[in-house]
């Protein structure tokens, strides 16, 4: 097997064991109950408007595509991880809107160059682990004058944190692989894009959370939902000892980020980069 044959085998895996960890857990629950704001944001900050040919990238079940697709766009959701598209499908139905849902690579979609009007990403494409490829898909597939729109969690918010406390609990990241909250950068989103883009604009905001009444009640829905972590808890086996440790460690950074009065349900501030340009 030459170098190149041994390459791709390895990103075959990488890509197959990230279907897994999205697909285990809940996914579409937690996105239903804390993240349906976002993919509206994203769609008013694009613009999107009728007729147009729309493509949202790593969609998940659909958080963005749905509420472009209620605009009266053209929405195709393409996501690694076809498992979420059932929620989707639901949810769309729910809406009374039809969209079409697509297996893809976000470094290798399975779309013509030039082929949608607007290209949207909301917390999916970070998640693509070589961020150039990615980037470079996501302006390929868009026209020339299209809009590129970006919706990423912040490196320094609370979901850019919770994954440096992981880091030190999970498996080394392959050769190549960059982190996720990099997207939610400015400045790195700006280097992916380069020249090939005019007419930037980015804001940060927060995402209120009040879904738990403790730190310790985040903690037990994400590891039963949130497919990144359960894939570290998993990695540890049965360590009772590591297994303590970062769920206190979980804990602690869920109290450093909320406010908890009494029986006032406990909120947290989750903060994200907005990020919207033209194709040049």
């Amino acid at each position: 097997m030459n170098q190149q044959t041994e390459a791709m085998e390895a990103d075959r895996e990488l890509k197959r064991k990230h279907r897994a960890m999205w697909a285990s857990g809940d996914y579409p629950a937690l996105a239903d109950e804390m993240l349906l704001e976002l993919g509206a944001v994203l769609v008013e900050a694009c613009g999107i408007r009728s007729r147009q040919r729309v493509l949202d990238v790593a969609a998940g079940t659909g958080n963005a595509a749905i509420p472009a697709a209620m605009m009266g766009a053209k929405v195709v959701a393409s996501d690694l991880t076809p498992e979420l598209f059932e929620a989707g499908r639901r949810e769309a139905a729910n809406r009374g809107v039809g969209l079409e849902w697509q297996e893809g690579d976000a470094e290798a979609l399975p779309f013509g160059d030039a082929e949608f009007d607007a290209v949207m990403s909301c917390i999916g494409v970070m998640f693509a682990p070589h961020h150039q490829a990615a980037a470079d898909e996501l302006l390929r597939v868009c026209k020339p004058g299209g809009s590129i729109g970006l919706l990423c969690w912040t490196p320094e918010g609370f979901i850019g944190q919770m994954f440096a406390v992981l880091k030190p609990f999970a498996p080394p990241p392959p050769p190549g692989a960059q982190p996720a909250p990099l997207w939610g950068s400015e400045e790195h989103v700006r280097e992916l894009l380069g020249g090939r883009i005019t007419d930037v604009h980015t804001r940060k905001q927060n995402l209120a959370v009040r879904s738990f009444h403790q730190p310790v009640d985040f903690v037990r829905y994400f590891k039963s939902h949130y497919g990144p972590i359960i894939s570290v808890y998993k990695s540890l086996g049965d360590d009772p000892d590591k297994v303590k440790a970062l769920d206190k460690a979980l804990t602690d950074l869920a109290d450093s980020f909320g406010d908890a009065h009494g029986d006032v349900p406990f909120q947290m501030e989750w903060e994200y980069l907005l990020f919207t340009a033209k194709k040049a």
